[in-house]
């Protein structure tokens, strides 16, 4: 941001690439990631959960979430961004068409605008790789 960071984490269906639930935070604790797992939970339980390691995936508060719920927890490789290549994917297309070009003023601005990204990003953007549906037809389809 103009002044400061803001953290972002986005919980993806990766068989259909449809971002579940995403959340921001002006600092790293877990409670956001948290509140984003539970948005995404609330959609359905999946067997395996993939993360990355950082700390707020690895306390156990966010592990013993998924435990809880019966979850597998898989945890990429230590420096192998290639291990979540879909999530990678998607930071870097979100950086390059909304937030390098914006300078965001204050928390609420740089929300809506990475919320409104992410509806066109699900509902509107075709994948080639999902024989050019959107993340949604194919989520939505799976969920039938």
């Amino acid at each position: 941001m103009a002044e400061g960071f803001l953290y972002l984490v986005a919980i993806m269906d990766w068989f259909s690439r449809f971002v579940l639930s995403w959340a921001v935070s002006l600092t790293m604790e877990v409670d956001f990631c948290l509140e984003a797992l539970a948005r995404a939970l609330h959609r359905g339980r999946p067997e395996i959960f993939n993360s990355d390691q950082g700390s707020q995936f690895t306390c156990d508060k966010f592990t013993g979430e998924l435990a809880r719920r019966g979850v597998a927890i898989s945890m990429d490789g230590r420096g192998r961004c290639l291990d979540n290549i879909f999530i990678e994917r998607l930071w870097r297309s979100l950086k390059y068409e909304e937030v390098y070009l914006r300078d965001y003023i204050c928390v609420p601005e740089a929300r809506a605008r990475i919320g409104n990204w992410f509806r066109f990003y699900n509902h509107q953007r075709f994948h080639q790789s999902l024989d050019y549906r959107t993340p949604a037809a194919v989520f939505h389809a799976g969920q039938g």
